[in-house]
C-alpha cells in the first residue's frame, strides 16, 4: 500500500471516530447506546445466545455484554431462557419490546446516514457499503487473530 494511502486511511479514521463519540455523547436521549443495539442485533439475527457467544462474536468483553445484557433484560427487550444442554445455564432472547426498539432504533440511524449521503449516487452508497464491510471483517479478523 502507498504510504500516502495509508496516511489518508489512518487520519480519515480517526477524525470518524472522534464525530462518532461526539455524536454519541450529544444524543445520549436514545434507548440503546451502540452496544446494546449491536447485543440486540446479534440476537434478533441469529437467535437466542449466550453471554460468551455474544462476546466473542461482537469482539467485547464478557463484563461488559453482561451488563448490557442485564440493562435490556431490566427494559424488557430480551429475557432468559434456560440453555437446552445445561439447565444451569441460560440464554438470551429478544422480546417482541426489543424487536420493535431494535427496528425504531435502526429506522432513526438509518436515516441519519440517508441525511449524511444524500447527494451520493446509488453506486457510491452500494461501493461504500461493500467496503466498509470489507474493512469491518479485515479489523474481525486482524483482531481475533484468525488471519
Amino acid at each position: 500500500m502507498k504510504e500516502e494511502s495509508s496516511a489518508q486511511i489512518e487520519l480519515e479514521m480517526a477524525v470518524l471516530s472522534r464525530r462518532i463519540a461526539s455524536v454519541a455523547r450529544s444524543k445520549r436521549e436514545e434507548n440503546l447506546v451502540r452496544a446494546a443495539y449491536l447485543l440486540l442485533f446479534q440476537i434478533s439475527t441469529h437467535g437466542p445466545a449466550g453471554v460468551k457467544g455474544l462476546a466473542e462474536e461482537l469482539q467485547l468483553d464478557i463484563s461488559t455484554v453482561s451488563r448490557q445484557a442485564a440493562s435490556l433484560d431490566q427494559k424488557g427487550y430480551i429475557k432468559k431462557i434456560p440453555y437446552p444442554k445445561d439447565k444451569r445455564s441460560y440464554l438470551y432472547e429478544i422480546t417482541d419490546a426489543g424487536q420493535r426498539e431494535m427496528i425504531e432504533y435502526q429506522k432513526i440511524r438509518r436515516e441519519k446516514v440517508d441525511q449524511l449521503l444524500f447527494d451520493w449516487t446509488d453506486d457510491e452508497r452500494e461501493q461504500f457499503g461493500r467496503l466498509l464491510k470489507k474493512f469491518n471483517e479485515s479489523v474481525k479478523v486482524y483482531w481475533s487473530g484468525e488471519e
